[in-house]
């Protein structure tokens, strides 16, 4: 039995299957993670734009005759567009239609959002309900608060064709050391300049702030208590 005690982060997200033998090689040429030498069953990766844009957050999972690719961020359409645009004649690559999939996760206000692994089940899968009616879910209020104070990117807001993974904190979704991928030549320079020009930054506080040459991306409330996704540049600030 569960302990009440944790808490989960329950989200239905858009998924869509990669099969074939060159599906890890497809997929390794266009994300940031090394899809080819990982060991873990799910791991956490980003898709870029050839400038080194995050255009999409996403999750694969590792299955025994498929890739199963989870849009944690992104436009799904758009994603599979693109992937189905650049699978060669000669890949050995075939994408499914998307479809829905629930996704589970332990959370707590200390620990990183990618601390813990993610376990998932098909809107069809009969133990779901089951499962899920044993645990502890955060409210949709409380999940909004715990992704901003996560700052975990969302569609529109910081993923707006305009900020890089670094900027955004997701540095350990990329592997430096990979071969060739969609956006490396930019994620190198960024990465080997001294200070990057922005980087978000979670921020609380019992007032409205007035924040000169920054961007606030969201705001939340619970009770007195504000939470801030803020891109911190020249920080000027006072309250409001």
């Amino acid at each position: 039995m569960q302990d009440i005690k944790k808490k989960f982060w329950l989200e239905k997200f858009d998924c869509f299957s990669i099969t074939g033998k060159d599906a890890r090689k497809f997929l390794n040429g266009i994300t940031t993670g090394n899809i080819l030498n990982s060991e873990n069953k799910v791991i956490k990766t980003c898709w870029l734009t050839p400038n080194g844009v995050l255009r999409s957050l996403i999750e694969i999972i590792f299955l025994e005759r498929s890739l199963e690719v989870i849009i944690l961020a992104g436009n799904t359409n758009e994603i599979i567009d693109y992937f189905n645009q650049i699978i060669f004649p000669a890949d050995d690559v075939l994408l499914s239609e998307p479809s829905l999939i629930n996704r589970i996760q332990e959370i707590d206000e200390s620990s990183s959002w990618r601390t813990y692994q993610p376990i998932f089940f098909k809107t069809e899968d009969k133990e779901f309900e089951i499962y899920k009616n044993k645990l502890n879910l955060l409210n949709p209020n409380d999940l909004k608060l715990w992704k901003i104070n996560q700052a975990i990117p969302s569609l529109e807001m910081e993923i707006n064709g305009k900020n890089n993974p670094l900027e955004l904190g997701l540095k350990d979704l990329i592997d430096f050391n990979k071969g060739c991928y969609l956006g490396q030549e930019t994620m190198s320079k960024i990465k080997n300049v001294s200070s990057l020009k922005q980087e978000i930054r979670i921020w609380k506080s019992f007032n409205r702030f007035l924040i000169k040459y920054s961007a606030i991306c969201r705001v939340a409330k619970q009770s007195s208590l504000l939470y801030w996704i803020i891109f911190f540049k020249n920080i000027s600030f006072s309250v409001i």
